[in-house]
């Protein structure tokens, strides 16, 4: 019998090239549907129409506010999953996520944290971070007297060159992000690709091990005293900002269900 696969997340633009490689069932939706996990059998609600249906595998993509329980529930189950479910719940929360990868990154530089509704007087070009989404949102160039409203890190503000190491399956990139401010980004129409570092690849190698994840961007500062500093870990990174990572993407999930 042929499996029945859900896809959760993906754009309609990429469903339609991904489901070509699946000759059997799908339930494909765009938002987060609902689920349920009994006897060791993953349910899912149906694209249309009312009710659940088993299914046997599960595509996901995407980061949404209440996300945290449809991942656990992927670990409960226990089924094939792309990508690794185990990876997605531990990187899923950000603050957490860049504490682990700083104890495997060959550039870790020194962060602190701050409670919240705690204050610091700031005497030197810091940044916090909060919160569990990325694209540049909850970042603040810290100055004097600051109270935080979340738990944050603090880090220095390093000066230098932001930039993007994105793997997929055998494929990696390097990318300049680009930003009107301080704050950069891949969304940014003059973000591009570049020659790649090396060493910043072999450490986001290292901690795509550590997580086990099946693809990931992290950022980085190249510092103007040449001096590298791991920034974020993205593991469910951009790709369809370039044509490049789109394809490579939706070519790793079909070779992932032919699997």
């Amino acid at each position: 019998m042929a499996k029945r696969v859900v896809i959760i997340g993906v754009e309609k633009r990429e469903y339609e090239l991904i489901k070509t490689a699946h000759f059997g069932p799908i339930i494909y939706h765009e938002m987060l549907p609902k689920f349920l996990v009994n006897k060791g059998q993953l349910f899912v609600e149906r694209s249309n129409g009312s009710g659940m249906l088993p299914v046997d595998k599960v595509v996901y993509y995407g980061i949404f506010e209440d996300d945290f329980d449809i991942i656990t529930a992927l670990n409960i189950w226990g089924g094939p999953c792309f990508p690794n479910p185990r990876a997605m719940m531990d990187c899923r929360l950000k603050l957490p996520c860049l504490a682990r990868a700083l104890a495997v990154s060959q550039f870790a530089s020194p962060r602190g944290m701050i409670s919240p509704y705690t204050s610091i007087n700031v005497t030197s070009d810091l940044v916090a971070k909060w919160g569990n989404w990325h694209c540049g949102e909850n970042k603040e160039r810290l100055k004097g007297q600051w109270t935080s409203n979340e738990a944050s890190i603090i880090e220095p503000y390093f000066e230098g060159e932001a930039v993007r190491i994105c793997i997929i399956g055998d494929q990696y990139w390097q990318i300049k992000l680009e930003g009107q401010s301080w704050l950069k980004s891949i969304h940014d129409d003059r973000a591009d690709f570049m020659e790649v570092d090396q060493e910043l690849l072999e450490d986001t190698r290292r901690i795509q091990a550590a997580f086990g994840l099946d693809f990931l961007a992290n950022d980085y500062i190249i510092g103007v005293d040449g001096q590298k500093h791991l920034l974020e870990v993205n593991h469910i990174p951009n790709v369809t900002r370039f044509e490049e990572l789109r394809m490579a993407y939706i070519s790793s999930v079909q070779k992932w269900l032919q699997s």
